[in-house]
């Protein structure tokens, strides 16, 4: 019922009405109590909502049970997948106590599950707001403030020179007579203060982003700026005249590039705004006042690229090893990235990836030139709309160096105007990133001066496309077969080329066999070529299993070793007359694992996978056939679970789990969330001498100074932005932690070594405490801006994983300091450690 519904009339017989209203209430609360006893969540919900709409002075009264009823009812309902209802409970209780940072804080979990993630850090920073010292949402905001302003705001805007070259380039063609503005994508609003204070009459900002556009409300209040800009909260697409603005404007600023130049939508939104929002552009020998005159900054592009070596992008993007840990990975199963860039595939994937190559760690080897790609003119309509459907360019580059081809490494000269640029070269010291285009499915990536590069460039769906990457040898009958892509470009070379392409597939062909492509994330391709962490895990596994039953694992272990550790497997046992119970292994990782395949190797296992993407099911099916496990060896879990959620269970009613493999360390660097209830529920399942893997976890960290971190952190003051106040509105969705971090390539200076920060145990879990405080000794004299942390995941006593080495999967995070601490060497600092739910806080103590 509706507060308006239940509101008594204030008419003759007022008393009366209070009472019956006091009567309603109290029946209300006497029926929500008996419901709560009988579980009866959903009407024990809606008797409460009656009460708080009628009686609102009651609220802090039933605020801990109203709370509680509506924590599960809502579990309820998103079981029962009632998501609507949900969301609707939620809307209604906010509506009577919108001050109430747990509810909110509840509701962004929902949406964050739901996967609605901007929503949802709207909804754990307006907690955050209400109550800061409410710890469970500043933690959930930490994980997912990147969603609401990105990390690259703050760079950005503390990258001085690019504020500058903006700066003039607006000046100037607002002093040339371009004095109405149209920003595209303002963000802070910066380019908008830029052209109101160099003069322009009107400006327009437009910004999708909810948090972006009243982000920019506010520092253009604050900059005294709000009666001279117009802001808009919408798409440039959705901007009409005379509806939003009032007129066709002279001049269109914008920053919606990306390291690859296109994926923010500038060409799209420069094709509306040409045709919709703004003037004609001038014809060259046209004389009169710009302000007649459409134009944009930027005025043009253009795009160059290079082929590379680089060892940590090809680890991340190729699978290069055939044997993992005694498995054999077989040929029909091709493992790519998901920045592969594939024409025929149904999803529209970014076909690159991004890095920061003048830090991307063991550096990386120029194999070509850099070369022009492409210029375009966003000044000119009929080229960027020819962008999307003009053929494709190709390329044939000359090899300069021998080393792998391992990526076309891509940057851009923004030109603003004749005068006016910038450059995201590698080389330069730039806040941008470079777009990094994996090269995938060569026979031989081993490339030598003489050699010649060849691909196509297209803007495909207004993304840089850059596909049919092959190499042509001087003898093209001898090389041009080294390309296994599937993009028909090669044979458009020529006919020599296609006769040899031709040849060179006779020569490879083989019997057709069921092949699969697995798409994997780049972390996931990072982990399949860890050898350490395969080798480790099979040592572990074996241990266990031999120290539960020593006779029968041996026996087996001997039959296995016979068959080169490529025997049957579970196959061992159609031969025994009596079949004995296996053990049962499950993994619980996120994503991507052959662990369970490895697992079915040490003898009479059966191992259950919980990978839920059918491709990955389809890849590890494979594998398993390729070594010869018969098919009912190898179990995928959650086709035994009626939900993702119940995946720590029982493998039968009267059985209990040998090994649980648990995920704890997020590839971000941070630790899982609701590790530690995942490993409580998990020490439930396990048989007696059964084991948690990893069975700990130590957290190393050091103190270091590095101006990198807090520049990549926060907006250093006014200077950064040109005098214009930003600093302290974005700094309000500042994270004290920065993640995906990779220490051997941080410009930091160490000031002090590793110490043992934190133990998590997950097998003996009073081992653990919530709060401990750490003696470090400074090393070197400086300033304390940041403190990195990595762990060793030790699967026991004497196996280590260490998420800081070079082959990896996982990077690191730092804590980053609000204020920088000076220090100096042989002096004695204290941290503070506290661990609670997942979520670790380090503060440091003079």
């Amino acid at each position: 019922m509706s507060s308006s519904q239940a509101r008594p009339r204030q008419e003759t017989g007022g008393g009366a009405g209070a009472a019956g209203r006091d009567e309603l209430v109290s029946q209300s609360l006497q029926s929500a109590e008996h419901c709560l006893g009988a579980q009866d969540f959903g009407t024990a919900y809606a008797h409460y909502l009656l009460v708080l709409s009628l009686a609102p002075e009651l609220k802090d009264n039933v605020k801990e049970t109203f709370q509680y009823t509506l924590f599960r009812w809502a579990e309820e309902l998103d079981a029962l997948n009632r998501i609507q209802d949900l969301l609707g409970c939620y809307e209604q209780a906010l509506e009577l106590l919108p001050d109430d940072e747990v509810i909110c804080n509840s509701m962004g979990e929902h949406l964050f599950r739901m996967g609605f993630r901007d929503e949802a850090a709207g909804y754990f920073h307006k907690a955050v707001k209400l109550n800061p010292d409410f710890n469970d949402a500043k933690e959930n905001f930490y994980r997912v403030a990147n969603w609401l302003v990105e990390r690259w705001h703050f760079i950005m805007l503390n990258d001085t020179k690019r504020n500058m070259i903006y700066n003039a380039a607006i000046q100037k063609a607002i002093c040339l007579g371009s004095k109405s503005v149209l920003d595209i994508g303002t963000g802070t609003g910066i380019l908008s203060m830029f052209a109101k204070k160099a003069g322009a009459h009107s400006v327009y900002a437009c910004e999708l982003s909810k948090t972006m556009y009243e982000l920019a409300c506010d520092v253009v209040a604050a900059n005294q700026m709000e009666g001279g800009i117009k802001l808009l909260h919408m798409k440039s697409l959705d901007i009409e005249i005379p509806k939003h603005i009032p007129e066709r404007v002279s001049l269109v600023v914008t920053e919606t590039v990306d390291a690859g130049l296109f994926g923010e939508g500038i060409v799209e939104s420069l094709i509306h705004a040409w045709e919709h929002l703004l003037l004609k552009p001038k014809t060259k020998g046209e004389n009169g006042s710009c302000e007649k005159y459409g134009k944009v900054i930027p005025a043009s592009a253009v795009i160059f690229g290079m082929a590379v070596e680089c060892a940590e992008i090809r680890r991340h993007h190729r699978v290069g090893i055939k044997d993992i840990a005694g498995i054999h990975l077989p040929t029909n199963v091709k493992f790519q990235s998901p920045a592969y860039s594939c024409v025929d595939t149904e999803e529209a994937i970014e076909p690159y990836t991004t890095e920061k190559m003048s830090r991307v760690p063991g550096g990386y080897l120029a194999l070509t030139e850099c070369f022009e790609i492409m210029t375009v003119d966003f000044n000119n309509l009929q080229e960027l709309k020819s962008l999307a459907t003009k053929k494709p360019d190709k390329f044939s580059i000359p090899v300069i160096t021998e080393g792998t081809l391992d990526a076309i490494v891509v940057w851009f000269v923004l030109q603003l105007d004749d005068e006016h640029s910038l450059s995201t070269n590698p080389s330069e010291e730039t806040c941008w990133e470079q777009a990094v285009y994996p090269v995938q499915d060569l026979a031989d990536y081993w490339i030598k001066p003489g050699d010649h590069v060849t691909m196509e460039v297209s803007c495909q769906d207004y993304y840089l496309r850059i596909q049919s990457i092959s190499v042509l040898g001087l003898e093209c009958e001898m090389d041009v077969g080294k390309s296994f892509t599937k993009n028909k470009g090669l044979l458009s070379l020529g006919n020599e080329a296609e006769l040899c392409s031709a040849l060179a597939n006779l020569q490879t062909s083989k019997p057709v066999a069921v092949e699969q492509t697995c798409v994997l994330e780049s972390t996931e391709i990072a982990l399949l070529n860890n050898i350490t962490y395969h080798e480790g895990f099979k040592m572990a596994m074996r241990k266990v299993l031999s120290s539960l039953t020593p006779e029968k694992l041996c026996q087996a272990m001997d039959t296995h070793c016979q068959n080169n550790e490529m025997g049957s497997g579970m196959g061992q046992n159609n031969t025994a007359q009596s079949t004995p119970e296996p053990f049962y292994v499950l993994d619980v990782s996120e994503g991507f694992s052959i662990l369970p395949i490895i697992a079915g190797t040490l003898g009479q296992v059966k191992p259950y996978s919980s990978v839920e993407k059918d491709q990955h099911r389809i890849a590890l099916d494979l594998i398993s056939e390729a070594n010869h496990f018969p098919k009912e060896t190898l179990e995928f879990w959650l086709r035994h679970v009626e939900d993702e959620s119940a995946v720590l269970q029982r493998p039968k009613s009267d059985k209990l789990w040998s090994i649980i493999i648990l995920d704890v360390i997020e590839p971000s660097g941070l630790i899982q969330q609701e590790i530690m209830e995942k490993a409580a529920i998990s020490r439930c399942l396990l048989q007696s001498g059964g084991k948690i893997f990893p069975q700990y976890v130590l957290m190393f960290g050091l103190l270091v100074e590095s101006q990198t971190l807090v520049e990549e952190s926060a907006v250093q003051g006014t200077e950064r932005t040109l005098g214009l106040n930003i600093a302290p509105f974005i700094n309000q969705f500042q994270v004290p932690i920065r993640v995906f971090l990779d220490l051997s390539s941080l410009p930091c200076i160490p000031l002090s070594k590793p110490v043992e920060l934190l133990r998590l145990d997950f097998m003996i879990p009073y081992l653990n405490t919530s709060n401990r405080e750490v003696k470090v000794h400074i090393c070197k004299s400086g300033q304390v801006t940041a403190i990195p942390f990595w762990y060793h995941i030790c699967l026991d006593e004497e196996i280590r994983l260490d998420t800081s080495s070079e082959a990896s999967h996982w990077k690191q995070a730092a804590v980053v300091l609000d204020n920088p601490i000076q220090v100096e060497m042989g002096e004695e600092l204290v941290l503070s450690v506290e661990h609670n739910k997942s979520n670790v806080s380090i503060t440091l103590k003079q």
